[in-house]
């Protein structure tokens, strides 16, 4: 009788600690004393429970709480992808020989908790309106046939943004016999492009950076987004070597295409990054990769890049860099690349430090860079915050805020297989 009371007093403890954070409590499990009754079939897991606790605290530093329809979707969230299932408290259900043990929930780690909070970024994304056309987007100009045509491949990242912003203005690529454009830089620089180029798309599961640059070190297989001259090789066999451009200065670009100027493609902390990677693994278990990679692009990414930094005059986290170990390996690539580059027809557009030296990475400029890399508590930060100040609706809920209109439907766009 004695056993069966204990159960059934923690049973109700863990009820009532339920309520305590429905209603914007932050008291941690360990030191809550009340009692409740039953509010549901079953209690929510340890995860779901901590995180609704994470964001009631952060709702509190800026002054408020987290709406109902938030914090019951978190309660009723589950936690994607592989690690544990939906655990149950420590002390509010009896201990088991078969299946998970019960957790204090501040014990958890913060991947469990990043979890259950992308899920419901993906939610909210794959319900968030696409931003309209800008007006200049939605001009049909008359063609100019002394215009430029051209087409952009190599660095993906930079490509995309760039291709973007042109055709915002009136100026898409394509049109007959373009002439291919392939964006490069430092190898560094590209490695970076290519793996945020991944992490902003739900073609497939991405690995994590420090995974993604071992794996590339060990086996010396760079994407063509990060190898210019391997694009540009290619490229050649398709529409020839005359056709064939290979720019590695982006002050020399805008006269490529026809402009006065171009904007640097965004940069982002290392941690915004792996947040997007993260939410999108879930998103494209929801929509289509090709509408996964539009909401990322044109509704995840000017929010993040407007994400307050988690303090006031805080920074907002390291921007993404080589691991040191992996320096040497980076430098020496790069000259191989020069190497090739120098010996092959293709024009390179631009001169920084002469004309192929843009492609080197040099030993001193590595080790003075900060070596940046995402944390899972910096992630899961962020995730609280986008989730307080950006949450979508579902049926029923209140209106969510969106970003800017940013143009993104581009119909001469190549193929997946021809953006590198």
């Amino acid at each position: 009788m004695t056993a069966e009371h204990d159960e059934t007093a923690g049973e109700r403890r863990a009820w009532a600690w339920s309520a305590h954070l429905l209603d914007g409590g932050t008291t941690p499990w360990s030191r809550w004393a009340g009692t409740g009754e039953r509010a549901g079939r079953v209690l929510p897991g340890a995860q779901q429970l901590e995180l609704l606790r994470r964001l009631n605290l952060a709702a509190h530093e800026l002054g408020g709480r987290p709406e109902q329809e938030l914090a019951r979707r978190v309660l009723e969230a589950s936690a994607p992808g592989r690690g544990r299932p939906d655990l149950e408290l420590l002390g509010a259900a009896p201990l088991s020989r078969f299946g998970p043990e019960p957790v204090d929930p501040a014990g958890l780690p913060v991947d469990e908790l990043v979890r259950v909070a992308t899920n419901l970024l993906a939610e909210d994304l794959s319900a968030a309106p696409l931003p309209g056309p800008g007006p200049v987007s939605r001009l049909r100009q008359a063609p100019r046939p002394w215009r430029p045509r051209y087409r952009l491949v190599g660095d993906p990242w930079r490509a995309d943004a760039t291709r973007r912003h042109l055709l915002a203005h009136g100026r898409p690529p394509g049109g007959p016999d373009p002439t291919v454009l392939v964006l490069g830089g430092p190898l560094s620089t590209m490695l970076v492009d290519l793996w945020t180029d991944r992490a902003f798309s739900t073609g497939g599961p991405v690995p994590s950076w420090r995974t993604w640059v071992d794996t590339v070190v060990e086996t010396g297989r760079l994407g063509r987004g990060a190898d210019p001259v391997a694009s540009a090789r290619r490229w050649t066999a398709r529409v020839g070597a005359d056709r064939v451009r290979v720019v590695l200065d982006p002050a020399a670009l805008p006269g490529q295409v026809g402009v006065r100027r171009v904007p640097a493609a965004p940069r982002l902390p290392a941690d915004a990054i792996d947040l997007a990677r993260r939410v999108g693994s879930v998103l494209g278990l929801l929509v289509t990769p090709a509408r996964g990679r539009q909401v990322l692009r044109q509704v995840m990414l000017p929010r993040l890049l407007d994400a307050p930094a988690p303090l006031p005059g805080s920074s907002p986290g390291p921007v993404l860099g080589v691991p040191p170990e992996h320096h040497r390996w980076v430098v020496r690539r790069s000259r191989r690349m020069r190497h090739e580059l120098l010996a092959a027809p293709y024009p390179v557009v631009g001169t920084v430090l002469g004309s192929a030296d843009a492609l080197l990475d040099h030993p001193r400029r590595l080790a003075g860079a900060e070596p940046g890399e995402p944390h899972d508590d910096r992630v899961l930060d962020l995730a609280v915050r986008m989730l307080l100040e950006h949450a979508e609706p579902h049926p029923g809920a209140h209106p969510g805020r969106h970003p800017a209109p940013h143009a993104d439907h581009d119909p001469d766009r190549p193929r997946q297989e021809d953006r590198r």
